[in-house]
């Protein structure tokens, strides 16, 4: 039984990736549980895609992919929110505007590349690959996306929840809007290393949403939501492991069961109500 649960940690890249996915898991959990109360699920997944033409910038220039990503989803994120200020435009179009126009730029930039096994690995991502050197660069932004949050948590709990009574005592929702997506930005680039452009939107909202069905108190919420990424994230180690199968499509699946538990759970517990 023993030997079953230890021996993939043996192995230094096992290791390595865990601390990755821990890493990964707490910012993307914490962060996302805004991104699921605002209802901003897309907002996450077009600032994960729209990282796709920095870090095909970065990679044909041979510069650093972390910093490439983190450019073009700042500017992403940015961009949003300047299209929709004043509420001229509605968000979801700004979204797309962005969404579009920056994606069709990374593809058009990696059609450059040598072959599709580039694309797919900036798509996929590898955290299997992860070094000491990703590893600091991943705890630097998940510490700084933290911090952030930390320190701005009122005025994001605030608007979040009455955002007319927030705008009345003085606070400014556009601005703590603006500030959130600069954090997605980050939390995403973040991410891109450990389960690739494609898979960090779901570890965003996923255990997010499964802590939405699990309490409705806010520090509850994000204490669930941790502890599901975490888990996910084992989990999903594990059966890349043992299964031979893709460790961040494996972490996605395995966080996607626990929200199908939770889901289950939050209606049993409703029928017997």
């Amino acid at each position: 039984m023993w030997e079953w649960v230890l021996e993939p940690w043996r192995y230094g890249f096992m290791r390595q990736a865990l601390a990755a996915t821990l890493i990964v898991g707490t910012t993307c959990a914490l962060l996302g549980v805004y991104v699921v109360l605002r209802r901003m699920a897309f907002v996450g997944d077009a600032i994960a895609h729209t990282t796709l033409p920095g870090l095909a910038i970065a990679y044909l220039n041979r510069w650093n992919l972390f910093a490439g990503a983190a450019v073009a989803a700042i500017a992403t994120a940015l961009a949003i929110g300047w299209l929709s200020r004043g509420r001229r435009l509605r968000e979801d179009a700004a979204i797309g505007v962005a969404y579009s126009g920056m994606f069709a730029l990374g593809v058009a930039l990696t059609s450059k590349m040598k072959s599709q096994r580039d694309f797919g690995h900036l798509l996929f991502g590898n955290v299997l690959a992860v070094t000491t050197a990703d590893l600091l660069g991943l705890a630097a932004a998940g510490i700084l996306t933290c911090t952030a949050l930390l320190l701005v948590n009122k005025e994001f709990m605030l608007t979040t929840i009455d955002p007319s009574h927030a705008q009345t005592i003085g606070l400014s929702p556009e601005w703590t809007r603006q500030l959130l997506l600069i954090l997605l930005a980050l939390a995403v680039v973040s991410g891109i290393q450990a389960v690739g452009v494609v898979l960090t939107t779901a570890l965003m909202v996923t255990p997010a949403a499964s802590a939405a069905l699990v309490t409705r108190r806010l520090p509850w919420m994000f204490a669930w939501s941790a502890l599901f990424a975490w888990t996910g994230g084992l989990t999903g180690l594990y059966a890349s492991y043992y299964l031979s199968i893709s460790a961040g499509a494996a972490i996605v699946l395995a966080c996607t069961l626990l929200f199908g538990f939770a889901r289950f759970s939050a209606r049993w517990r409703a029928a017997r109500l």
